[in-house]
């Protein structure tokens, strides 16, 4: 096993940390303005050396292209604090169904959401996924999704705050960042052109469909 420089650990740490609570690895940029680093290409270098020690997978051309690997570089991933053993490909696919356009009131779910269905390597995200969702519109494009894209969600009625959600609001489902103050939700966009979105937690119109566990740049 290759030993780690203690600014390494502490990237991979932070690294760590982001995927737990959001369910998305940092940006280079993120990463230099939490370590105070003058430039993003610092923090380029950092994980190209954890690359090279099998620390990380780099997938290139993508701001948020970083996997955790086993120190081994083969043996295993690492998601949300677990450690998976890599199986063959062809004993790792989930069947995930792709929803498009949800139906006011309807369950997410619904078989007349259902545009398709997509075999895809789990070891992809962060947590198990049920479901992906295509994402429309621009709200969410400075942290990497944009219109089209495939966001792989996991259930669930309740979120930390930075966490990326699901929540539907009346009659329409949206992708947010989630933050609770007390009372007081606010869906907040990651695009200065977007309005945040606030609602009462007693808000009958308002709940949480899912966490966003992943993203898959749509091929369509």
């Amino acid at each position: 096993m290759l030993k780690l420089t203690a600014r390494q650990e502490q990237i991979l740490n932070l690294i760590r940390e982001a995927i737990e609570n959001t369910g998305f690895p940092p940006t280079r940029a993120e990463i230099a303005s939490e370590l105070g680093f003058k430039s993003a290409n610092a923090a380029e270098e950092h994980l190209q050396a954890l690359a090279r020690k099998g620390a990380i997978e780099i997938s290139p051309g993508t701001s948020r292209g970083i996997r955790l690997l086993d120190m081994n570089g083969k043996g295993s991933v690492r998601f949300g604090g677990h450690q998976l053993s890599l199986l063959h490909p062809s004993l790792m696919q989930l069947n995930l169904p792709l929803i498009g356009r949800v139906a006011a009131g309807s369950p997410i779910l619904a078989n007349e959401h259902v545009e398709a269905n997509y075999r895809v390597d789990p070891s992809l995200f962060s947590a198990k996924p049920d479901y992906l969702l295509k994402v429309r519109g621009l709200s969410m494009r400075d942290i990497g999704i944009l219109d089209g894209d495939l966001l792989a969600v996991k259930r669930s009625d309740t979120a930390k705050n930075g966490q990326i959600v699901v929540a539907r609001l009346g009659d329409e489902v949206t992708v947010k960042r989630y933050k609770k103050t007390g009372a007081l939700i606010e869906l907040l966009p990651e695009n200065p052109d977007f309005e945040p979105i606030r609602v009462d937690s007693g808000d009958e119109s308002f709940a949480l469909e899912g966490l966003a566990v992943g993203l898959l740049r749509s091929w369509h």
